[in-house]
């Protein structure tokens, strides 16, 4: 990234981070090559970081102003939690 370009959006960000990871993995950069690699993609770990950090303030500021104050956080629901029936009292 250029130091006068404008930063990538997240999705760009996290696209190319996924192709450098990519890359470095399969292990075939010379070394000079997958240092720059390894940086910018540090780099944009902590652009997509501060990304989701403004759009979780974001969102907490919303909920808040629409009354609902207490934020919980998510819970990735299991496959036999999706497939299981609600209990026979409901």
């Amino acid at each position: 990234m250029a130091r006068n370009s404008k930063p990538p959006d997240f999705e760009q960000a996290l696209a190319e981070l996924e192709s450098l990871v990519e890359r470095l993995e399969k292990g075939d950069l010379p070394l000079e090559e997958a240092l720059r690699a390894f940086e910018r993609g540090v780099a944009l770990t902590r652009h997509c970081q501060a990304s989701l950090t403004a759009a979780q303030q974001k969102v907490e500021i919303l909920l808040r102003r629409s009354g609902q104050s207490d934020v919980s956080p998510f819970e990735e629901e299991s496959a036999d939690d999706a497939l299981s029936e609600p209990p026979a009292d409901a």
